[in-house]
């Protein structure tokens, strides 16, 4: 259940915050005070959908330096760090990218890319990652970030998230009228929706909200194929990739904090509906099929 609200966990609190802060100022009950007003309505669900989405994006590499406690690499001071900062220059130049901050944090083996753009990105791998795997290994790994970074998976798992939130909220919002409608009486009609309306609309938005989180997770998984594809692209061949993932498969299941595990190269192991990530054999028979 834990992986139900990886990356959405973020966006739903903000979404969340926006959210109430309309009903405090009462945009919420203007929209239906009489009678519901599906253009506006909408309207005000793409405000808050995709500005929740929004300010995660703009907030991703802060929040993922907090929760990971990730120090950026200034100025290489052993040969380990200028060999990574090398090697993601190489990458991304290969890629065609500005060149990311590159970072490490202490933790189990896996890494992450995040940020709000192509130019302004982070790849960041743990200090359990460069133990575990020979520099072969670590390579494909970063590649597989920098491939994240440009395929712009960031950027469009926002976008994505932006619509499901949208829906959600647009739904969930027309929903709770309709039974708030046929709850009241008609003494009560004249006043506007009340506390049931408001109550409906956070259980409406609870149950559509989970639902909606399948669509996202199928993204975010199909995106981690990509990324392997893109990273045997960037390296000319696909073994250290398959190495990688071999290495990752025969270790306990390694976790980033709720709000960073989406942006992982290690997630479940598990054939869920709700996972991030494809199980780490299925990405190896996809790249030793691969043409």
């Amino acid at each position: 259940m834990k992986r139900i609200v990886l990356f959405l966990l973020t966006n739903i609190a903000v979404m969340l915050v926006l959210s109430v802060s309309a009903r405090i100022l009462g945009v919420d009950r203007f929209l239906t005070a009489g009678g519901l007003n599906m253009g506006m309505l909408l309207a005000f669900a793409a405000l808050i959908g995709f500005g929740g989405s929004f300010i995660s994006l703009f907030m991703s590499k802060m929040m993922a330096k907090w929760s990971t406690g990730a120090q950026v690499i200034e100025q290489p001071r052993t040969q380990e760090e200028i060999w990574l900062v090398e090697t993601v220059a190489r990458l991304a130049e290969k890629a065609g990218l500005p060149m990311p901050e590159v970072a490490i944090y202490e933790g189990e083996p896996n890494a992450f890319a995040t940020g709000p753009s192509k130019s302004n990105s982070l790849v960041a791998v743990s200090t359990g990652l460069l133990q575990t795997m020979n520099r072969q290994q670590v390579e494909a790994v970063l590649a597989h970030e920098v491939a994240h970074v440009a395929n712009g998976d960031m950027v469009t798992l926002t976008l994505i998230q932006g619509v499901v939130n949208t829906f959600v909220i647009f739904i969930s919002r027309a929903a709770a009228y309709a039974v708030d409608s046929f709850l009241r009486s008609d003494e009560e009609e004249s006043s506007g929706p009340g506390m049931t309306y408001f109550l409906i609309s956070i259980v409406f938005e609870l149950l559509f909200g989970f639902l909606a989180s399948i669509v996202v997770m199928y993204f975010s998984r199909q995106r981690e194929y990509r990324a392997d594809a893109g990273a045997a692209q960037l390296l000319g061949d696909r073994r250290p990739m398959i190495d990688a993932l071999r290495v990752l498969g025969g270790m306990p299941p390694s976790e980033l904090p709720k709000e960073m595990a989406a942006s992982g190269i290690s997630g479940s192991s598990m054939k869920a509906i709700f996972s991030t990530h494809p199980p780490l054999e299925d990405r190896i028979a996809a790249l030793e099929a691969a043409a």
